[in-house]
């Protein structure tokens, strides 16, 4: 009989806690990516040279000059519907990123590391299967959950509740080559799903509240985001600086040391790790002046704010494209959406009248959708569905990969 930590913890993909479902669909959603590496090799050099010449393809060549479209720079008009297989290969990489953070948290429950990276900073990638993207990674982070713990929970047996656990990692191209490629040096944050039960709780905080004062550029602004996302992120415990706090230092660090290159920071997350890396790009792009520019990519993802947080994140310059499955619930939670119910067709919501539908934003229920969204749909291609299978990082990565066309736009007024 598994204690229930390990119930929740055994699928490492799901992002939220879930059942394994996972081996019974493994078969179905086998990933069939094509190679994605820098550079080819051959050995078209003048014979007798000695050396092997680096040949680079075009469409490493299109990558290099279009590096800030597929960040984001024109809100990605064009490159979606139908999905620029430039960018199907940059968002799939980024995906692998996400990947190597699961891959690297130790799941084992019994285990004396649980909740801890399983690998050093220097071979981390390498054990994952990107030791040769061309990446390093040059900090570990950690997450801490404030949330209150109900008694009851105390009472089950061999439950472990870790109130610090590594969540992710940043990571710097230092590779030359992939420099070259990419047109520029990217800086990389990754962030895992929820995958412990602390983090699970923090998940059903779902009311919003104020983001703190060092977090809000003007006065009277009130921007508002989930409770729960707000306290992993600005948290601390004796002997883990607050994910905030670690992330502010090593995004100095950084700048301070690459300051006369062209940079980019694109910070990627899965479910739980897709809200904090919006959480994240709003935080530094409301510290940090003259920043290069900032894209999140969330797979995902759940509601992260207000329409106010949203607002700010448009104003902070941050492009972000949210990938959607149309068949998982986690992307419609938490609380509700009413600024753009018009442009979905609800006429029954757009006809609320003004003065309610203010007193229903000053409310800690009502969210707004943020960015750019990719929308898939996994009906024509899993035959079984559930909210495991639906919501898992494989499967997302397997939708990119085989494109379902359908995009949809969040239409703004701030």
């Amino acid at each position: 009989m598994r204690c229930p930590n390990q119930l929740f913890l055994t699928n490492q993909y799901f992002g939220l806690a879930l059942p394994n479902t996972w081996p019974y669909y493994s078969t179905t959603l086998k990933l069939t990516t094509t190679t994605r590496r820098i550079s080819k090799i051959s050995n078209s050099c003048p014979p007798g040279s000695g050396h092997k010449c680096l040949v680079v393809d075009d469409r490493e060549a299109r990558l290099g000059e279009r590096w800030m479209e597929f960040q984001g720079i024109n809100n990605w008009d064009g490159l979606l519907d139908p999905l620029d297989s430039d960018l199907r290969e940059e968002i799939l990489r980024y995906g692998e990123f996400i990947e190597a953070a699961y891959d690297c948290f130790d799941f084992d429950t019994s285990s004396a590391t649980y909740a801890t990276c399983r690998y050093p900073k220097g071979t981390m990638l390498t054990h994952c299967g990107l030791g040769q993207s061309g990446y390093k990674v040059v900090k570990s982070l950690h997450a801490t959950c404030n949330v209150q713990m109900p008694r009851w929970i105390e009472r089950i047996p061999n439950l472990m509740l870790p109130q610090s656990s590594w969540i992710g990692y940043v990571a710097v191209c230092d590779d030359v080559d992939e420099i070259a490629r990419l047109g520029r040096r990217d800086i990389v944050i990754a962030y895992r799903g929820t995958a412990t039960c602390s983090e699970w709780l923090e998940n059903l905080r779902a009311t919003l509240t104020c983001v703190p004062g060092d977090m809000t550029p003007y006065e009277n602004n009130e921007p508002m985001v989930q409770s729960g996302f707000l306290s992993m992120y600005t948290s601390k415990i004796e002997g883990h600086s607050s994910l905030q706090d670690t992330i502010s230092e090593e995004i100095t660090s950084i700048l301070n040391t690459y300051s006369n290159e062209s940079l980019s920071i694109t910070i990627t997350g899965h479910s739980l790790g897709g809200a904090l890396a919006i959480l994240t790009a709003y935080d530094i792009t409301t510290k940090f002046n003259n920043l290069p520019m900032v894209t999140v990519l969330s797979f995902g993802g759940p509601r992260v704010g207000n329409k106010r947080f949203r607002c700010q994140l448009d104003k902070n310059g941050i492009k972000v494209l949210r990938i959607v499955n149309s068949d998982d619930p986690i992307t419609r939670v938490p609380g509700f959406v009413i600024d753009d119910m018009a442009s979905r067709g609800d006429a029954t919501m757009a006809r609320l009248p003004s003065w309610l539908e203010k007193y229903m934003e000053d409310t800690q229920w009502v969210y707004a959708e943020v960015g750019k969204e990719l929308k898939l749909s996994s009906k024509d291609l899993i035959s079984k569905l559930n909210v495991a299978t639906c919501h898992d990082l494989k499967t997302y990565l397997h939708l990119v990969n085989n494109f379902v066309r359908e995009t949809k736009e969040i239409y703004k007024q701030c």
